[in-house]
């Protein structure tokens, strides 16, 4: 079994840099939402010492003295060009499992041992040149160890972006000796410090480790990450379980006072919610909403509440989720406040179809999904909230007190007709 890994490089700088080929080689940072951490860096970013998480305003001297070029998250642009090198990739192999908006796995059980460096090369220099986006390419035999591949590939410069796990154990393993513990797919920062006082410190020491006390002490998760170190598929991104909670919040750009304004925020949350809960085929029982102000301002007094909504039936319906999310903020809302943040979060979720429909509801469960499914259809061809509830804001909530703050977002390139580069060129004069 043969699992290539593709990785953008410093994905978000990269989808900027397309468009502003100024930024190439020199440092460049994407911000989190509301413009508060350092997301993505660019390599002449890291070599600064500006590392992931670190609060703008902490790095603040570090960018101005080194005119560092800073970027609000352009989330629309980012999905519109991880789509692209998707789709370019998809050309290359039928199978192909999108992992997260930066990274998939391909199967490549069709490309032959030694012709698997040349093809991912091959790979790798056509989505550079269709999408102007540089990748990372790592072969091997499960996720794990294609994932340590893309590593290699990655910080090793004679990679050049491409390396491929020897078949041979014992090359594998003095590759494997060289991956901290740490960097392992699946070990966290509170299994890491347990693993290395157990005296396993690398990959190959986990791969050699105690199969059944790696049971005992980590669980079959840990049990899993040994076996595929050792070569045995374990992991399916198909097979990976469904949320059991789905959340969606975010702090304001500014404060919000008026109820009106908070409504179409918790809307807003409902609805992207809902999304979340039909893309993986389920449905909740029950909605919680909550607000609260800001905790670290003293300037202005405190408040913070919640509250849940049971559904009648279970449900993925965004209009019924929206006016059960109304219908908890106005419960627990209070004037006089300024609110930072709020949101919702679904629970009692379970498979769709095991839900009964009741002799006694008006609710149309399979007329419900059939709308839902042609709102995500439309959706997903002409742009999210190309259609959406209208309690959620219309097309001006960019402009929303609660809509995050992104004072440094570059225009939407891919996505917006009045935003696409411009190119001048001076044309010679027309000869008769």
């Amino acid at each position: 079994m043969a699992l290539a890994l593709v990785d953008g490089n410093n994905f978000y700088v990269s989808c900027e840099r397309v468009f502003q080929p100024a930024l190439r080689g020199v440092p460049v940072i994407v911000l989190s939402n509301n413009d508060g951490c350092a997301v993505a860096r660019s390599d002449e970013a890291k070599a600064l010492g500006i590392k992931m998480g670190d609060p703008l305003f902490k790095i603040m001297d570090i960018v101005e003295a080194n005119d560092v070029q800073v970027f609000s998250s352009n989330y629309e642009l980012y999905g519109d060009m991880s789509h692209r090198v998707v789709e370019t990739l998809s050309l290359f192999t039928p199978n192909l499992e999108v992992y997260s908006i930066d990274e998939s796995f391909l199967d490549l059980n069709h490309i032959s041992t030694s012709d698997q460096t040349e093809f991912c090369r091959e790979m790798k220099n056509t989505v550079m040149q269709w999408t102007g986006i540089p990748v990372g390419i790592g072969v091997g035999s499960t996720r794990t160890l294609s994932k340590i591949a893309n590593r290699i590939a990655k910080k090793r410069k004679e990679c050049s972006g491409v390396f491929v796990l020897p078949e041979d154990l014992d090359e594998q393993d003095q590759w494997l000796e060289h991956i901290p513990v740490e960097d392992v797919w699946g070990v966290g920062y509170r299994t890491a410090p347990r693993l290395k006082g157990a005296g396993i410190m690398n990959a190959k020491d986990l791969k050699y480790a105690p199969q059944e006390w790696i049971k005992q002490e980590f669980t079959i998760v840990g049990l899993r990450m040994v076996h595929e170190l050792n070569g045995i598929p374990c992991i399916s991104i198909d097979d990976l379980p469904q949320q059991k909670t789905i959340v969606c919040s975010r702090s304001f750009g500014e404060y919000v006072t008026d109820l009106h304004e908070l409504t179409e925020a918790v809307a807003r949350h409902a609805e992207s919610a809902s999304v979340k809960l039909r893309a993986q085929g389920t449905v909740c029982g029950a909605i919680s909403i909550f607000i609260r102000t800001n905790y670290f301002s003293p300037k202005y007094p405190q408040y913070s509440n919640s509250t849940t909504v049971k559904c009648e039936i279970p449900t993925q319906y965004s209009p019924d989720l929206v006016h059960a999310a109304i219908d908890g903020v106005n419960r627990i809302f209070k004037e006089g406040f300024h609110y930072k943040k709020c949101g919702v979060m679904l629970h009692d979720i379970c498979p769709q179809e095991s839900v009964q429909q009741s002799l006694f509801s008006e609710q149309n469960i399979v007329r419900n999904s059939a709308v839902m499914e042609a709102v995500d259809s439309i959706n997903l061809r002409y742009g999210r909230r190309t259609i959406r509830s209208g309690a959620s804001g219309g097309p001006g909530g960019n402009q929303r007190r609660w809509n995050m703050k992104r004072n440094k977002k570059s225009p939407a390139f891919t996505t917006r007709w009045n935003e696409l580069p411009h190119l001048n060129v001076d044309l010679p004069p027309n000869k008769i």
